[in-house]
């Protein structure tokens, strides 16, 4: 395995996995934009993330396309490479790369908590692990998703005058939240921004159920009083959320752990809602592995690194350009 300007190559496969820039082959592990780019020649990926990649970027967008099941051996030159689920989001999957006896697992973003809208993530065991590091910060504990939901509920419950627009990310977390919500009771309509819409109808299409979803529209302003609201990040607090009945703005992040990153986005009521892995999980996930040696990227990587190196395990920091950290 090489770092490359690229990305992360396997040589002996001529494979880059979650290139940054259009290559003759990628292994691509997820969809959102940061690690899903278009303009590679040949993409090897699940089916969910291939749809993914032509919703956002076109049909044409990605060359010939090889979207094995799960766990379904593909001989490229002398390296088997299989996918694994991942449990980010719809169809994230783990890259594994296994060439003359030596195994290789590149997980790509993921969590351990459980996901109505994705495949749960599946530890495999390796030589290598390559680990996201998004939350790899001891500060970073996620609280059960049901008790952020049931805080978001009880807070609709009490001001049944006002709106409720929650900024989720489009891919991933939107259908997430709707799918908890849904899980905890709340069987009325959830109005949507239309920057989120043809995602939700690629998840239905993919048997995800949302329940009834409507346009946030200003035309259905006087419906919603007392309803909930998604938008992406970037609305909540602008002029479109204002033309809701007193909004109270909300924010399902992994970052809103940190209550100063609330209070600089204008977030009233903070949620704890993230679909990458705490600490914990990180730890967790290394020890149910027990790899030979630990890679560490994209994120707080050298805090990690020295935890694992503490406790005995091989661990080093990969630095990897071209991560936005898309839907934390």
């Amino acid at each position: 395995m090489q770092v490359r300007p690229e990305g992360l190559y396997c040589q002996p496969a001529d494979l880059f996995i979650d290139p940054i820039r259009p290559v003759a082959r990628a292994a691509i592990t997820h969809g959102h934009a940061d690690h899903a780019r278009p303009g590679h020649e040949a993409v090897l990926t699940s089916a969910e993330t291939l749809a993914i990649m032509q919703a956002r970027f076109g049909p044409a967008s990605v060359g010939g396309a090889t979207t094995p099941h799960w766990h379904e051996p593909v001989t490229i030159g002398e390296v088997s490479v299989q996918l694994v689920p991942a449990g980010h989001i719809l169809g994230s999957a783990q890259v594994v790369l296994t060439w003359r006896g030596t195994r290789v697992v590149i997980s790509g973003d993921y969590k351990r908590s459980a996901d109505p809208t994705c495949r749960p993530f599946e530890p495999v065991a390796c030589d290598v692990f390559v680990t996201e590091a998004t939350f790899g910060l001891p500060v970073f504990r996620h609280p059960p998703i049901a008790g952020e939901i049931a805080t978001l509920l009880a807070s609709v419950a009490r001001q049944p005058e006002r709106a409720h627009v929650v900024g989720v990310y489009a891919l991933g977390k939107c259908q997430r939240v709707i799918c908890e919500l849904r899980r905890a009771g709340w069987d009325r309509p959830i109005f949507v921004h239309g920057a989120l819409q043809s995602l939700c109808d690629l998840y239905q299409a993919h048997g995800v159920d949302l329940g009834p979803l409507l346009p946030a529209t200003v035309a259905a302003k006087s419906a919603m009083a007392g309803a909930i609201v998604l938008a992406p990040p970037s609305a909540i607090a602008d002029r479109w959320a204002r033309r809701l009945p007193d909004p109270v703005v909300c924010l399902a992040s992994g970052w809103m752990r940190v209550r100063q990153r609330a209070k600089q986005r204008g977030v009233e009521r903070p949620l704890v809602i993230s679909d990458h892995a705490d600490w914990d999980e990180l730890l967790t996930t290394i020890a149910d592995i027990a790899p030979g040696e630990v890679w560490v990227t994209h994120g707080a990587e050298e805090a990690l690194v020295h935890q694992l190196q503490s406790t005995g395990q091989q661990a080093r920091a990969l630095a990897l350009i071209g991560r936005e950290l898309e839907g934390s």
